[in-house]
Formats: C-alpha cells, sequence, structure tokens
C-alpha cells in the first residue's frame, strides 16, 4: 500500500513539474486571477451539496448492478459448460415409416411441415433462402415452403415470384403470398400466413428469414425432438455467419452473437428449458403458437413475446447447437444500429407488457416465473444494456471531476475483468480482439441504453422497425482489412452528433484527470473518446452496397 502511494505521489509531481509549476496551466492561473476564484468556490459548493451525493448514489447502482452481472455471467457460463446434450435429455431418434413407435403414436412417417420465409424487398437473398429451403432433405409431399412477401418494389416481387414458379415447375409445395398492406412487419406477415386453408394440414412450422441458408438435413436433425417429445414447443438452431471477417465490426458482432447462442442459449436449455426464441433458424410446434396465442405485433421482438407466452403455457423449448444455420451479419453501421434498436427496444417493452402477466400466472413455478422476470429480462435486457454506458462512459469520466467521489478497484478493475474474461474463454480464437469489443461495445450501449428506456417508457420510436440491410453471399474466407472503413458518401452525411458531443465530454475529463488525477483512468477514457468520435463519423463498419 505505502509502494502504491508513493507511486501516486510521483507521477503527481512529475505531471506539476510537467505544466511548469505546482499552480497548475498558465491560463488556468490567469482565470483565478481575474476572478474565477469565486466561481470555482461556487461550483466547490455546488459539487459538495448536490453534485456528489448524486453521482455516489448512481456509483452505488451501478456496483450494485456490476455484481448483479457478474452473478448471473458465472451462473450462464457454469450451466453452459456442464450442460446436459438434448438428445441425452429427450428421445431425438430418426423418423420414418419403418419405426413403428411412429405408427403407434399416429405420425406415419414424416408429418407434415410448413417452411416460412418472411421478406421485405430482399432483392440480393431471396434465391438463397428460397433455394435452401425447397433444397431440405424431406419428402416433398410431407412440406410447404410459404414465401411472404411484403416487398414494395414491383420488380423485386417481380423476381420472387418467379423463383417461386421455378422450383415449382422443379416439383416443390411451394406457395407464394403477398398482403396489401405491411400492417404488424413481420408478425403480422407470419400471422397472416397461418390463416391459409393448407396450415392446417401441417403439425409443426419452421421460419427463416430471407438471408438464411440451412442445411438439408435441418428437417431431420430438428423434428425429431417435437415429434417424439409431446412437452416440447420449440426447437432452436444456432446461427452461423458467411462473412464474419468482412470488417472488424463483423468480427466483434460475432464474438458476441456466438457468447448469447453458446452462453445463454444452452444455459437457458439445460436449465430451465426455456429461451428467447430468436426469430429464425427454429421449428415450432403449431399448436404451441395458437395456445400461445399466436403471433402478435405489440413489440418489436415477437419472436421471444410468442415465446414468453408460449412458456407461460407450460411449454418446454430445447436449443440444438450442434445444428447450424448460414446468415449474414450486418457490416454496414447504420444497419446494425437500427437491427440493435429494435432488438433492445422491443425487448424492454415486452418486459414493461408482459412483467405482471409473469408475476400473476399459476401455470409455472415460482423459481421459473423469478428467472424469467430477475435473470432473462432485468438483467440481460435491461441491466446489461444500461450499466456499461452509465458506468464506464459517465460515473468513471465524471468521478475525475468529482474527488469527492472514489469508485473501488473491485467495482472499476476486477468485476469488468471477471466479466471479460468469462467471455473470452468462449471465443478463444478471437482473444485478440477483445480490448477493441470492449471499447465499441461501449459505445453501442449508448444506443443501447436509449433503446431500452424508450421500450420501458413507451416512447415515440417503441415500435420503430427498419429491416437490416442485406447483401447476400459473402465469402467467410476473405482476410480482415483495414480497422477503419472509409464509406463511400459524403462526411457530413455520416455524422452522428450525439456520439461526437460525447466524444467531446470525455476527452475534456480524460485532459482534467491527466493534470489533475493521482490514477490512470485518462488512458481509458481517451481510448473511449477515440472509439466514440470513429463510430460518430461514420469510420466503422463498411459502405453500403
Amino acid at each position: 500500500m505505502a509502494g502504491d502511494g508513493e507511486g501516486a505521489a510521483a507521477f503527481a509531481a512529475a505531471k506539476a513539474e510537467w505544466l511548469g509549476g505546482s499552480g497548475g496551466l498558465p491560463l488556468l492561473r490567469w482565470w483565478r486571477a481575474s476572478g474565477g476564484g469565486e466561481l470555482l468556490r461556487g461550483w466547490d459548493a455546488v459539487r459538495a451539496g448536490a453534485v456528489a451525493p448524486a453521482l455516489a448514489a448512481v456509483s452505488g447502482a451501478c456496483l450494485a448492478m456490476s455484481a448483479m452481472l457478474l452473478a448471473e455471467a458465472v451462473f450462464m457460463a457454469a450451466a453452459s459448460l456442464v450442460r446436459r446434450r438434448p438428445e441425452r435429455r429427450y428421445s431425438a431418434g430418426p423418423l420414418g415409416a419403418q419405426d413403428g413407435e411412429d405408427e403407434e403414436r399416429g405420425l406415419l412417417g414424416y408429418p407434415m411441415v410448413l417452411v416460412q420465409i418472411p421478406m421485405y424487398n430482399e432483392r440480393e437473398v431471396y434465391k438463397l433462402s428460397i433455394g435452401a429451403a425447397c433444397g431440405l432433405s424431406w419428402p416433398s409431399d410431407r412440406v410447404i415452403v410459404q414465401v411472404l412477401d411484403d416487398s414494395t418494389d414491383p420488380t423485386i416481387k417481380d423476381l420472387v415470384e418467379l423463383e417461386c414458379i421455378n422450383w415449382a415447375k422443379k416439383g416443390k409445395n411451394v406457395k407464394y403470398e403477398v398482403r396489401n398492406n405491411r400492417e404488424g412487419y413481420k408478425a403480422g406477415a407470419l400471422k397472416e400466413g397461418m390463416l391459409h386453408a393448407y396450415v392446417q394440414q401441417c403439425d409443426f412450422l419452421a421460419v427463416f428469414d430471407a438471408d438464411f441458408q440451412p442445411e438439408p438435413d435441418f428437417l431431420m436433425r430438428t423434428i425429431p425432438y417435437l415429434a417424439r417429445n409431446p412437452q416440447i414447443a420449440l426447437v432452436q438452431a444456432r446461427w452461423e455467419f458467411v462473412n464474419p471477417n468482412e470488417c472488424l465490426m463483423t468480427r466483434i458482432q460475432k464474438m458476441t452473437l456466438d457468447y448469447h447462442f453458446k452462453v445463454e442459449q444452452e444455459a437457458g436449455s439445460s436449465t430451465f428449458a426455456f429461451f428467447g426464441f430468436n426469430g429464425t433458424a427454429g421449428v415450432w410446434r403449431i399448436s404451441a403458437i395458437k395456445e400461445a396465442g399466436g403471433w402478435d405485433d405489440r413489440t418489436t421482438v415477437e419472436d421471444m413475446d410468442l415465446a414468453v407466452r408460449a412458456g407461460l403455457k407450460g411449454w418446454k423449448f430445447v436449443y440444438v447447437g450442434d445444428v447450424k444455420v448460414k446468415s449474414e451479419l450486418p457490416s454496414n453501421l447504420k444497419a446494425y444500429r437500427r437491427q440493435q434498436h429494435r432488438w433492445t427496444c422491443g425487448a424492454a417493452n415486452l418486459f414493461r407488457k408482459m412483467g405482471a402477466e409473469i408475476l400473476l400466472t399459476k401455470e409455472v413455478s415460482l423459481w421459473w416465473k423469478l428467472y424469467l422476470l430477475y435473470s432473462f429480462f432485468l438483467v440481460r435486457k435491461v441491466v446489461a444494456h444500461v450499466l456499461p454506458f452509465v458506468l464506464y462512459c459517465v460515473v468513471i469520466p465524471f468521478s475525475v471531476l468529482i474527488p469527492e467521489i472514489k469508485i473501488p478497484a473491485w467495482g472499476v478493475v476486477y468485476i469488468p475483468t471477471a466479466i471479460t474474461i468469462l467471455y473470452a474463454v468462449r471465443n478463444p480464437s478471437s482473444i485478440h480482439f477483445i480490448p477493441f469489443w470492449i471499447l465499441f461495445e461501449n459505445v453501442m450501449s449508448f444506443h443501447r441504453t436509449k433503446a431500452t428506456f424508450i421500450g420501458l417508457l413507451e416512447l415515440g420510436s417503441v415500435n420503430e422497425w427498419v429491416v437490416t440491410e442485406k447483401l447476400g453471399s459473402v465469402s467467410n474466407t476473405k482476410p480482415v482489412p483495414q480497422i477503419l472503413e472509409r464509406p463511400r458518401c459524403r462526411f457530413w452525411d455520416r455524422w452522428t452528433v450525439s456520439e461526437l458531443l460525447f466524444a467531446v465530454f470525455l476527452f475534456v475529463c480524460a485532459t482534467y484527470n491527466l493534470v489533475y488525477g493521482s490514477d490512470f483512468y485518462f488512458i481509458y477514457i481517451y481510448l473511449q473518446a477515440i472509439t466514440f468520435i470513429i463510430v460518430g463519423t461514420g469510420f466503422c463498419g463498411t459502405s453500403n452496397s
């Protein structure tokens, strides 16, 4: 401890010498001599009486949330590491007419499956998704591919319809369905798609977004869980990405989503047989969808909404991480921002709408309700988004201006390091990207925090829905390019003013800490400020196609 004090004193002395004496910068000395001292004394009084107590309260709340987040990360890591493989928990033998058990249970070989592909102006990817769905290894007379086209571009609608006609000529049962409006967006399209008469003959429903390309054996590896286990409502597969190395931003997204699937989904499936449906690459029991009330467009996370309602009815979910479905990561920063706003805001809004219903339901156990309210919603959908921004981008930078606030080392260093390690061990091939991941995720937490409060308070853009831009198939063998990508557009068209203003605030705090502080926070704060500038000026991700 004595060594730490001597080091801090030596650091302060070195700075004073570098700045030309203990009086501080010449400009500040002049300002004090010309009357600024009165303002400083006034600021000291306000700071001690109001600002410091408020910041101390926020700091205490952040430390409590940090402990919550660490406990949740440890729980999920342990649950995912000791996971019970789904084929050991449930019967998942292959189906076939030769199986006497199938005949006895009335399955008669392969059940009827409906494959839904919702799309909206998907010129770049419509062939990939329709072709992959029509290439599934399942008897042609036992599967219906339903293309739900909400496109507003007549040319794209004609192309999608022609593609469906071509596959129908090859013997595939493809239905091309359109609506007169986009009411309810994706949820509305899925809901209306279920109303067609031919759907009544189907037992199970597979959903794929327009950029998802399932392998031919997808149904062979997922349907048996549903067919042989009547208590299961949903089988979720893992996402695999065709363009993780397109730029640094897609690499960071892959790290985040890999953790989500390897840890969060795996832990939920293994412990409570519940997790949030990812909206695609999953297979549902149609009777479970009907019992839960069907698709609902009241939020922008219709997939999570349906999963929660089905879970409250007692249905179980299974995550099968060995089954992977190819998809595309958004490489354009604006598209990624909009996607994150929709996901974050929708989850928070669903928490607002269903919190009381979850608490009052009598069809599930108390532990299941506590898991859903505390772990699934409060910690992962609120705390995990708000904490990184409030603590690392607001409280810590502000604390260098408020000497009365001392944040303990365990809250600033030990807990963040522990959480980062838990992330890193599940992404060993990407461990060298961890510093970039931390800085970028903190910037994105700025947008996620806004989206969280928009959802919780149900403000203006709560139901904003913008389809994520897709660019088509990209080789995942492409080497990682330079860190900063220069978009092909005018500089002022890619600015984000809020991020640039926040970068100015961080630079002020870092500089103050460098000049007057006795710690080394300025190193992190400068790096975070630079990241805000990079993202705020649009030098992140790739340009539009």
